[in-house]
Formats: structure tokens, sequence, C-alpha cells
């Protein structure tokens, strides 16, 4: 099967290949993104051994699939380690008996679940790197998982025998706007860019979920099907995620919930007091764990005398189905076709679109065309209560000027009307009063269809069209 976008993983795969070193690749990111799927078509045909964790098994379970994986890979019925430290002294011979010339490409894939309580793995993959691997020019390990909190324990900020001894790290992060529509191409699936818009909205860019799409149904018949209907395949995944990335995700949960909470995003001493957790060490590692897999993104404040970050969900099926579906009643089926205009939909879209111009910020520079500017972006809250003001995302560029960016979702080309020029024209003011910039504020507008032309748009200095987003 084709390998949709990840230009940029498949050059890193290809330098490992060429390198001419001992190549150790860590690759990791959330549940269903696609990291199995990279490395398997990447290499077809070629790894030369390739194992599986199993969930919830036992060490001996996990040793038999391994002995399995010797077995099937390199032939023979004698592999038969009764722990981690024989299993890989037998994939260590097996690899020096091998006559390929070539790179020896080894796949440990959900290596979180051979590292099983007291199994001695951990020990045993340090053994096996340092004492051999690590000296030898043809050999490319790469060793993947979704569990986050082990990853980064174990693998990134290892203290013990691996500490910088990972050569490369691959973060898989799901599909941008551009790789949707092209998957969704290649499933020839028919839909225009305001639906793909849509569906990222509610499904982000995850190839699981965007494959479980039906051809025959319209996009709000999807939603129904794979999230409303009893026996919908997206019905639990919000819990199975979490649990499945984290332990103690139970804390993670009320995380990400405190901050869908508040549409705008929160502090960090916010979500401290909104989740009744405890500052420290154990907090900031969840933080920095949610946000590794995307769930969750840390913006700037933008102030001449406040350096707080705003913590803004950003992860689209986390927001839908903390909107929609956690803690309701018995849904509807239907709930999706049948709700289509209601307002909290209409407003939910409203807030959806705006996360997604978070996550396209490149794309949005690339129109203004000031990528060969140097550019920092972030987030403002005023601190005022009246006259409030936010602005999600803004542009502050050292050629003198700063954008700040207002996002509307809408079927058509967006009408400013005279009370909305007059609440952005107080958007202006309250930010140029309070961070008392010297810097020239332009407004840029960000609609699907662009901006009708009327007495009220000549506010706006600058469009970018959805169309942006795709390129």
């Amino acid at each position: 099967m084709k390998i949709i976008g990840r230009d940029k993983e498949k050059s890193v795969l290809k330098q490992c290949m060429e390198s001419g070193v001992p190549e150790f690749l860590i690759v990791y990111g959330r549940r269903r993104i696609g990291k199995t799927f990279l490395i398997r078509e990447f290499f077809s045909g070629e790894l030369d051994f390739y194992v599986t964790g199993l969930a919830s098994e036992k060490k001996y379970d996990q040793l038999q699939a391994w002995n399995t994986a010797l077995n099937d890979c390199f032939g023979g019925s004698d592999n038969n380690a009764a722990n981690w430290i024989e299993a890989f002294a037998l994939l260590r011979a097996k690899l020096e008996k091998s006559k390929k010339t070539k790179r020896k490409i080894i796949f440990i894939d959900e290596a979180p679940w051979l590292d099983t309580p007291k199994s001695g793995f951990m020990i045993a993959l340090e053994h096996f790197w340092n004492g051999w691997a690590s000296g030898k020019s043809d050999i490319f390990l790469i060793v993947c998982g979704s569990a986050t909190s082990w990853i980064v324990k174990n693998l990134l900020m290892n203290k013990g025998g691996l500490h910088n001894r990972v050569t490369r790290r691959m973060r898989l992060l799901p599909f941008t706007l551009k790789e949707t529509e092209a998957y969704l191409d290649e499933k020839e699936f028919n839909l225009g860019r305001y639906r793909i818009c849509e569906a990222y909205m509610i499904f982000g860019g995850v190839p699981y979920y965007l494959s479980l799409l039906g051809k025959g149904l319209s996009l709000p018949q999807n939603v129904d099907a794979l999230c409303f209907d009893e026996d919908g395949s997206l019905r639990g995944e919000f819990e199975e995620v979490y649990s499945t990335l984290f332990k103690n995700s139970d804390k993670y949960i009320k995380i990400v919930t405190a901050i869908s909470s508040k549409l705008k995003g929160l502090t960090r001493d916010e979500i401290i007091h909104e989740t009744g957790l405890t500052s420290g060490g154990g907090f900031t590692q969840m933080m920095e764990e949610l946000e590794l897999c995307g769930f969750i993104r840390a913006y700037p404040n933008y102030s001449l005398d406040d350096n707080l970050c705003l913590y803004q969900l950003t992860d689209p099926f986390s927001l839908f189905h903390l909107r929609f579906i956690k803690g309701k009643k018995p849904r509807n089926p239907r709930f999706w076709t049948s709700n289509l205009e209601n307002p909290s939909l209409l407003a939910w879209k409203g807030y959806a679109f705006e996360r997604v111009c978070l996550s396209h910020s490149e794309q949005i520079k690339q129109a203004l065309g000031i990528m060969s500017i140097s550019t920092e972006t972030s987030s403002w809250r005023s601190r005022s209560s009246s006259p409030g003001a936010q602005i999600d995302l803004l542009f502050d560029r050292k050629d003198g000027i700063i954008n700040l960016c207002e996002a509307k979702y809408r079927k058509a080309e967006y009408l400013i009307s005279a009370k909305e020029e007059t609440n952005l024209r107080n958007k202006v003011m309250v930010f140029e009063t309070e961070t008392k910039t010297k810097k020239a504020v332009h407004l840029t507008m960000i609609t699907t269809y662009g901006i009708i032309n009327n007495k009220h748009s000549g506010i706006i200095h600058s469009e970018v069209l959805l169309d942006a987003f795709f390129q």
C-alpha cells in the first residue's frame, strides 16, 4: 500500500539506511497514527527481524512471541529463550550468521508491552545495544511504541545504560490537511475541501479514523455511524486511546477535560486549580507527554510583562468527544444528522476551525508571504474583563508588523457587519493598549471562502482562504 505524505519521516529513514554507522531509532506517537504501517511499508520485505509486543500479557507470553518471531524470520524451531538476556543473545547469534551484506534492520514494535514488571527487558535491551549492536556499522535498530510515558522514561530520558545512546528519534504526528486530502483521494472518497476540513475538525489527521469512513455515506452519516451508533467503531475510542498511551490515564483525562472546558485555553496554574492535581515534576511530565502526543499545545502568551503560556486542547477527536459524547445521556444514533444547524454545533465548528488554524500556522505564514521573515507565533489573552479580548493566533514579525488572526468557518463568503467591525477594532485597541506595542498591528482574516467586500471590510489587512491550508 502506498505511503501517503510522511516525506520528512521517509527522509530520516533513508538517512539511517545510508549513514554507514549503527543507528538506534525511536519511533513514537499517539495510538492509531500509523507508526507500524510506516516502518513496515517503507522496509517492505527488508526487515531482518520483526516482533511486536502483546497487549496486557505476561513475560512468558511475550517471550513466546519473540521466539516465534525468530523462527519466522530466520527459520528453524529451536529458539526457546527463557529470559530476555537469552532472547537478545539468540537474536545476536542469528544476525551474526546472516550472509546479508546490507543493513540489518531490527524492528521491535510496541516495546512497552514487552517490558512487563520485573521482566528484565530493559536491562537486556541495554546489554544488546551497548555490548554488541552499537559497535556494528550494519545494524539499524528501530524501537517503536504508543505508550508515551514508557518511551519518555525508558528511552528519551533514560538515566541508565541507554542514556544518550539513542541516535535518532521520530515523533509521528497526525496528517496535515494536505496529507488528509491525499489519503482520502487515494481511498476514492469524493469530499470537497470544505467537507475534508470538517472531517478533520472531528477526526483530526489520524489515518485509522479516516480509514473508517464509508464511501456510500455522507460525512454527517459517517459521524453518526462511527460515534453515535450503539455499535459505532469509535464509541469507546477516547478512553482507550488515553489508557493505551498513559499510566494513570485518569489524570491525563482530567487535564484535557479541564482545558477543553475553557475554549480559549488555560495557564498551568489554572489547570492545577481546575483539576486538583499537585504541582511538581509529575504534573510537568504529564503536560510534556500530552504535548508530545499532540493532544495539547503550549502557546506563549504574548505580552511585554507576562511570559505565561496558554495551554489549548488541539486534538480534534478529544475536543469532539468531550463536547458531544462524554457524560451525555444515551445518544440519538442520528444525533449529528439531526442537529446540523443546531447553534451549539455551529459554535463548536467555529472553535474547532480555530484549532485547525493553530495546527496549520506554517501554511498560513506561507499564504501571507512571510516565511522568509523571522516570526514568533503566539496567542494573547487580555487581562481585562471588560472590554476583554483574546487572540488565538498572532505572528510577531521582525519587520515591525504583528498579524492578529481571526478565523471564521462558513459555508460561503463571510460578511463583516457593523457590529463585527466594532468588535475587531476593540480587539486591536485592547491589544495595543495592554501590550504597549510600537509595531504596526494588521488584522488577518482566515476564512473558508473569503470575505465580502463592503464598507466594513476595510479593517482587514490580509486574507487567508481554506485552500491555502492544502498547500
